[in-house]
């Protein structure tokens, strides 16, 4: 039997085949499969990052606001916009056609910018709302758009921790908030972290829409290193130690095959996989005659 290249390769499409889309989400089973240093001449301090279902890429956002800069999943830099005016950037979210909404903590403002590579825009020439009062270094930390409701769901960091679900008006300026997790106390800790930094909803991974999933939440708190997956009551169903990997991460997001991305002040980016399932035994069968088939391809082309 003569073997093709056609063949081989086809093999070793068994053999390795490329990240699938998750239809389920537990944090125990995910293991920090990557660490990438981001630019540190624009993400320097990074304290958020989101995923742009349209270009699939990373922008980030680091505290002091001087940058939103786009990076590929590898955390090297495609673009930047320069920030004018802003004080203290926490949060950051895609929601579509190019539009991102920008997190003031201490003024607990959200803004909505369209990104412009190599632009520039100022925070007093974009619409914006307030969810809260004017607090100390204990405001919003991030921000994560809901592309099924249209809605957003924001957390407080503490003094009162908070995550909160906003229908945000940015044409009249208006907010209608709602508590998803009150605390029992301006001091309680609502997931037993010592504070919340970053979240993220599900439902942007549409092989989740339909799941029990869907109306989940990714929290993650800088403090107690951890980050977990909560129902929007308050249970918490899956959580990941990230205790020994860094204790600087701040900002979530997930793309649409169920890969995680973290990102810390130093700065960096962390990325969290799903472990891949153990292969069925004809499966395993298979891929050995993948590997077998490759091998006798190279003998027979060292032949010649």
């Amino acid at each position: 039997m003569k073997f093709t290249l056609g063949a081989a390769a086809l093999a070793l499409a068994f053999v390795a085949p490329a990240q699938a889309q998750i239809t389920s989400l537990d944090l125990t089973n995910y293991s920090l499969v990557a660490t990438y240093d981001l630019p540190a001449a624009r993400a320097s301090e990074a304290s958020a990052v989101t995923w742009n279902w349209d270009s699939d890429t990373l922008f980030v956002v680091g505290d002091e606001g001087d940058y939103v800069v786009e990076v590929n999943k590898q955390g090297q830099m495609i673009s930047s916009m320069n920030l004018f005016g802003f004080d203290d950037t926490e949060g950051l979210t895609y929601v579509g056609n190019g539009q991102f909404a920008i997190v003031e903590e201490r003024l607990q403002d959200v803004y909505l910018f369209s990104y412009q590579a190599g632009g520039a825009i100022g925070r007093n020439n974009l619409p914006s709302v307030s969810v809260g009062p004017t607090v100390g270094n204990i405001g919003l930390e991030d921000i994560s758009y809901d592309p099924l409701s249209g809605r957003f769901v924001l957390v407080k960091e503490k003094v009162p921790q908070a995550v909160y679900d906003a229908a945000l008006d940015f044409a009249n300026g208006s907010a209608a908030v709602t508590e998803l997790v009150p605390p029992a106390n301006p001091f309680a800790q609502i997931f037993g972290t010592l504070d919340l930094s970053g979240v993220q909803v599900l439902n942007t991974v549409q092989s989740l829409r339909g799941t029990t999933d869907e109306d989940n939440l990714l929290v993650f708190s800088q403090e107690t290193p951890r980050l977990m997956e909560v129902s929007r009551s308050g249970q918490i169903l899956s959580s990941f130690d990230f205790s020994a990997i860094a204790g600087d991460a701040e900002g979530v997001t997930i793309d649409g095959n169920g890969v995680i991305y973290i990102v810390g002040e130093t700065p960096r980016l962390y990325v969290l996989a799903p472990t891949p399932p153990v292969p069925e035994p004809g499966m395993a069968a298979l891929m050995l005659a993948g590997l077998s088939l490759i091998g006798a391809t190279a003998r027979r082309r060292m032949s010649f």
